[in-house]
């Protein structure tokens, strides 16, 4: 079995010499939510649009369940699902009637595709639902979206910004929906979103896009651990803290950031009993408090610019 569902090689486009999207190497793997985070313009639609052969690569190559896209498209792109740009939906017509056009025009030989994809979405179905397109909340449009780019089934689902312009109950929605998605049915999920909270929520997997250049690419369990769980402790002396973390409490995992500032990285050690110790040494102690940095704050560090909009 091939280890990554998709993956990349060096995969560039251009556009009038200028390259928006270069040398991108990803690895998203099967059974797993992939989050590929930018700002607006960093290259994330471009990418997808490549992965789906909506637009050729200038330079590079997509290899798909381990079988390079070109020349397979027939093959290969029945088996993904996905919502780059909104589907035009008839808004006379219900979410059932809508998916059953589609399905038609598609030749979907599961006569319960409808219903199983509207029930999956949590969207009426079987009859049940009498509101039009038209009278669609934005959720139940983005939601109707989703069901009909899982109506055929696919093993792999990419889906651009598929929380953009939600509201909090909505955004809550898409993200339990695909959760249960990837997990109960053993999906392969890839998403692009620039609201980097609900990220952290919902993804494995992280990629970090910026200018159409992949910084970085890590599991969110090992960049949470490389963004930096600790301890911070404002003391009078930090060598004096330093030795009393080494000696008392056994500590070696931690960073003297100047004459009076530590970084403890095991948030295991109970802070009353610093303090206790601490004072006991005639330290005085002006702050001590368990931090934990947000993928913000990390996409910050890695982009060494200001925050995503």
């Amino acid at each position: 079995m091939c280890k990554y569902k998709i993956e990349t090689e060096h995969l560039t486009k251009e556009y009038g010499g200028k390259k928006c999207v270069q040398d991108v190497n990803l690895h998203i793997r099967q059974g797993r939510i992939y989050g590929l985070i930018g700002r607006n313009g960093a290259g994330k639609t471009t990418t997808m649009r490549m992965l789906l052969g909506l637009t050729r690569p200038t330079f590079g190559q997509v290899w798909m369940f381990g079988v390079p896209l070109e020349k397979n498209e027939r093959e290969l792109l029945p088996r993904i699902g996905n919502l780059i740009e909104s589907p035009g939906f008839y808004p006379n017509l219900t979410g059932a009637e809508n998916l059953r056009i589609f399905s038609e025009l598609r030749g979907i030989p599961n006569r319960n595709a409808v219903s199983q994809a509207l029930q999956l979405v949590g969207l009426p179905y079987n009859g049940k639902d009498k509101k039009l397109f038209s009278q669609y909340s934005l959720g139940m449009k983005q939601r109707l979206a989703i069901a009909l780019a899982v109506m055929h089934d696919p093993e792999i689902l990419i889906l651009d910004e598929p929380t953009n312009g939600l509201d909090p109950i909505g955004i809550a929605e898409i993200r339990t929906f695909l959760r249960r998605f990837c997990d109960e049915q053993g999906k392969t999920i890839l998403l692009s979103s620039h609201i980097l909270s609900e990220v952290a929520l919902l993804a494995d997997d992280i990629g970090i896009i910026d200018h159409g250049v992949l910084l970085e690419e890590q599991s969110l369990k090992t960049l949470e651990e490389k963004n930096g769980r600790y301890i911070r402790i404002v003391i009078s002396d930090a060598a004096q803290a330093a030795r009393i973390l080494a000696e008392t409490f056994g500590q070696e995992d931690f960073r003297i950031l100047d004459d009076h500032t530590l970084q403890l990285y095991n948030l295991a050690v109970p802070t009353p009993a610093l303090i206790e110790a601490f004072v006991k040494n005639h330290l005085a102690v002006s702050e001590l408090n368990k931090c934990e940095d947000t993928l913000e704050d990390y996409f910050k560090k890695v982009t060494g610019g200001a925050g995503i909009a």
